[in-house]
């Protein structure tokens, strides 16, 4: 039998079990209380004696989540911090990886009891790992944590530093799937920017990429779903979200077919075409929250933006009244909306009652887009070239002048 050898000063570890066993069991009585405290720190002392690292965590963070909501959040912090303590313990990577995920997805358990305390214990977890993936397995537990117990605010900036963090922990597909669907849900709860929540749900999106029909089959809710989330975006009017193969298969599904072709009509059509679409499918729209007046809205400015492609970088006042299907007087002020949107660069012409585009944002960015600012630019480096040419032929030229001057002809 095991006999606990007395110290003159208790380890930090034993401290913490006698602390919060005492705490677990004051309300059974002085006998039994007694007996389960011995118990625990017998048990706790021989975990340690052996190196079984994760055994004793698992111990130790049982017990400190059942006083959790009894103790105050100063005597926590010091419990936490030294339990999150025991990661530098272990030689093993696989204990290591272990005893993270064990401890932060027991700390992010029940995330309404004292929530930001415990995304503050978790991220001094984080920051006593050395292991990338470790790494990866608390931040992961922080949002999951940040989400359920609505403190999202916390783990927002860390989301500007996500780049530099993917380098970090070099993870697989799967992970990055699950972190890019996790943020996205983060930030929608927090109501952020659309282009940001889009941002991290097209992330997600293209993890499927040569994948599988099979697999790709996970994604068509989400994808359905970004595709709402883009048309109801009153500022976002250019995605990439035609050339991802896990948009591409909803095409052909009996359930999002309809939300596919919605995608194309706000990504290659003109106001007609939503309107007709609105005509056969109203109760669709309505389903999935769209507002029809903030549609149009959204149409008639892509619409502005598809004339400049298609025209020879003049438009009539006439072919933007019927294409928008508006009065005369709103002509002006819908081209204005089109400028301060970022959408194009153009002078009005109102004597000759035509509008002349300098610049249009494009709306997708494909294969053919590609290929035009491929030519663009070769016809830039072109036009450079010759005036480097020209420019050299004149030094040469200048530089040849004084020399001639000295020569006479006899």
């Amino acid at each position: 039998m095991t006999t606990v050898v007395p110290t003159s000063e208790e380890d930090p570890v034993l401290s913490v079990v006698r602390f919060t066993a005492e705490m677990s069991w004051a309300e059974a009585g002085p006998e039994v209380a007694e007996q389960q405290v011995s118990s625990l720190c017998l048990e706790a002392q021989e975990f340690m004696i052996a190196g079984r690292w994760l055994d004793l965590a698992s111990l130790m963070i049982t017990s400190a989540d059942l006083v959790f909501s009894k103790a105050s959040d100063k005597d926590l912090e010091c419990i936490f911090t030294i339990i999150c303590d025991l990661v530098k313990k272990p030689e093993s990577l696989e204990e290591l990886l272990e005893m993270a995920k064990l401890l932060s997805s027991k700390i992010a358990q029940q995330p309404n009891d004292k929530p930001a305390l415990r995304l503050k214990i978790l991220f001094n977890l984080y920051n006593l790992l050395e292991n990338p993936y470790g790494r990866f397995c608390v931040y992961k537990n922080a949002l999951k944590l940040a989400l359920e117990g609505k403190v999202v605010e916390h783990v927002i900036p860390s989301f500007k530093k996500m780049d530099t963090l993917l380098k970090e922990w070099d993870l697989g597909v799967q992970d990055q799937r699950d972190l890019f669907l996790s943020v996205s849900n983060v930030l929608k709860e927090h109501k952020s920017s659309p282009k940001e929540t889009l941002k991290f749900l097209t992330k997600y999106l293209a993890t499927f990429s040569g994948e599988d029909a099979h697999v790709m089959e996970e994604a068509k809710e989400e994808a359905a779903h970004t595709i709402i989330e883009f048309v109801k975006a009153p500022d976002m009017f250019q995605h990439d979200l035609l050339e991802l193969p896990a948009v591409a298969q909803l095409e052909k599904d009996t359930k999002y077919a309809l939300v596919y072709q919605l995608l194309k009509i706000f990504q290659t059509q003109r106001l007609d075409a939503y309107l007709e679409f609105h005509t056969t499918n109203s109760e669709l729209l309505k389903s999935y929250g769209l507002v029809h007046e903030e549609c149009i809205a959204k149409m008639r400015l892509m619409s502005i933006v598809d004339l400049a492609s298609n025209e020879s970088g003049q438009i009539s006042y006439s072919l933007i009244k019927d294409t928008l299907q508006i009065e005369d007087d709103e002509v002006e002020p819908w081209v204005v909306k089109a400028i301060t949107s970022k959408l194009i660069d153009c002078k009005i012409d109102q004597m000759n009652q035509v509008i002349r585009v300098s610049r249009f944002t494009e709306r997708v960015f494909g294969p053919r887009q590609w290929l035009a600012l491929r030519e663009k630019l070769a016809t830039w480096r072109g036009n450079i070239a010759n005036v480097i040419t020209t420019i050299q032929a004149n030094k040469v030229s200048e530089e040849g002048t004084p020399a001639m001057q000295g020569l006479v002809i006899s």
